[in-house]
């Protein structure tokens, strides 16, 4: 019920993105800080509503046409009423766009609590547990704006009471605010002086050092209890057996290596692919990995050298040491007459920053490259916007539907699923909301908005079409009810209840 709540406010929040463009340059600190104000809507008079807290009453104030206060109705001079057939979005449009997404989330909350009061056959309990659930949402939402205005107080106060009904082991949404209140809190204690500007990130202590054990067994649950990580991995492989199909010279350039996943799991799979197609298993496959962590990945590449003679392939391994950011073309060795693809298994996200040179130059590199076609799976969702409040809106959605997901995968108490939510998720959910510049790296985009990318970089999309097969797949591995691949535009989504989750898109030359 919460999540369905949740979802609609969600909508309505972002109904009116598409005629308002929510990322037009204006500054961050007054939108964050006055998205309420009373503005007026074309050249007429109207009133308009000063919004207070939840817990106070919302107050009317009318607007005269003839004050000449600077809060009466704005005029335009003669000169410019010519251009009135030229649509010019002006900071209050603005304003009044965040105006309207308050009204609606409020009207969408008034509506569902009349609902459930309405409802027969629904016990006090869980009319209690929704109404916390939703509170709860009211109570995030206040507190992202309040540290959005650098108001500690405010903030302060409202993070105690967050604190004390977002529980680790509640309903699945009090497990989600649990990590988005550390986020908060996180963010909060950076707090810099209105008119500071440059980046900031929670400063590291000794429990991010000792808890890297544990971030590494999260991961490896995440990959063996949810589907996201798999799905990648098998619609990739799939990509690139279509690629290497009767071709005996092959190169996989793996970028970042799924981070290290512990005994090359992908690539476990595409060996027995490659040994079991029709006609012969190629003379020869290269994998380069690309990354830091020389040692792990060159643990991992020897296990798959071992694990490719069972099959009777040649595999040859190699790792370059370097992060995507200071790649070079020469690092990667590309041999004559072998084909090339290129994996990117939730990496390129993590080069995505304002300036857009990062991601540019690496785009640039693998098109020197001249892959025979470019795998990328990313997470599917808009946490890279310009404005704080959006992204807090956008990424509580987001990880409400995994968190959702996982209710319905494991149970309540199962520690499994705390360390996937905790040393995971909560990991991902806490860059989002707390950092800034360099130090955000979780700048997960949309999948139109990768289309564009890869389409100024000189990309050309590669459908995937195999649609079917994504969806045996997700039967014969018994894949949770609720999750659901729909194709979109020549790309596969993996998603939870409608809400895009994973987005996987092939590219060529």
């Amino acid at each position: 019920m919460v999540y369905d709540f949740l979802f609609n406010t969600h909508k309505l929040y972002n109904d009116q993105r598409s005629n308002q463009a929510i990322g037009l340059q204006l500054g961050l600190s007054i939108v964050d800080c006055y998205p309420y104000l009373p503005m007026m809507s074309d050249n007429s008079a109207a009133s308009s509503m000063i919004l207070q807290p939840r817990d106070q009453k919302r107050l009317k104030r009318t607007i005269s046409v003839g004050d000449g206060s600077p809060t009466s109705t704005l005029s335009r001079s003669s000169s410019t009423s010519s251009l009135s057939n030229l649509p010019r979005l002006q900071f209050r449009d603005h304003i009044w766009t965040y105006t309207r997404r308050y009204l609606a989330a409020e009207a969408v909350e008034e509506a569902a609590a009349a609902m459930i009061k309405s409802e027969d056959g629904c016990d006090g309990d869980q009319q209690d547990g929704t109404a916390d659930g939703m509170r709860l949402v009211q109570l995030l939402i206040a507190c992202a704006e309040a540290v959005a205005c650098r108001d500690k107080s405010h903030a302060s106060a409202l993070l105690s009471e967050l604190r004390a009904n977002a529980l680790v082991f509640g309903s699945s949404f009090q497990r989600v605010a649990s990590c988005f209140v550390q986020g908060l809190a996180d963010r909060l204690a950076s707090v810099q002086p209105l008119g500071a500007v440059g980046s900031f990130a929670p400063s590291m202590n000794i429990m991010d050092i000792a808890g890297s054990r544990e971030k590494e067994e999260a991961f490896r649950l995440v990959y063996e209890i949810c589907p996201h990580i798999q799905f990648g991995h098998f619609v990739a492989n799939s990509s690139i057996l279509e690629a290497f199909e009767g071709e005996s010279l092959v190169h996989v350039v793996d970028l970042g290596m799924t981070l290290g996943l512990p005994r090359g799991q992908q690539w476990r799979r595409l060996i027995e692919s490659l040994a079991n197609r029709a006609g012969q298993p190629p003379r020869r496959l290269r994998i380069t990995a690309v990354g830091l962590c020389v040692e792990k990945f060159q643990s991992i590449g020897d296990e798959l050298k071992d694990y490719a003679k069972t099959y009777g392939i040649n595999l040859e391994f190699s790792v370059v040491e370097s992060n995507l950011e200071n790649l070079q073309t020469k690092d990667i060795k590309v041999l004559e007459n072998e084909v090339l693809v290129v994996n990117s298994i939730l990496q390129l996200h993590c080069v995505v920053k304002e300036s857009r040179g990062a991601l540019n130059s690496v785009l640039q590199i693998i098109h020197e490259l001249s892959p025979k076609v470019l795998v990328l799976v990313e997470q599917d969702s808009s946490h890279n916007g310009p404005f704080f409040l959006g992204r807090f809106m956008e990424a509580l959605h987001y990880y409400s539907a995994i968190f959702d997901s996982l209710d319905a995968m494991l149970p309540k108490y199962d520690t499994k699923r705390a360390k996937i939510e905790q040393f995971y998720f909560a990991e991902e959910i806490k860059n989002i909301v707390s950092c800034e510049g360099p130090a955000r790296v979780e700048r997960h985009e949309r999948v139109d908005q990768w289309r564009r990318r890869m389409s100024r970089a000189g990309f050309q999309a590669a459908p995937i079409k195999m649609i079917n097969q994504a969806q045996k797949w997700l039967k014969n591995n018994k894949v949770c009810e609720g999750y659901t691949v729909v194709e979109e535009k020549g790309c596969l989504v993996l998603g939870w209840k409608s809400k895009p989750i994973i987005a996987t898109t092939c590219w060529k030359c």
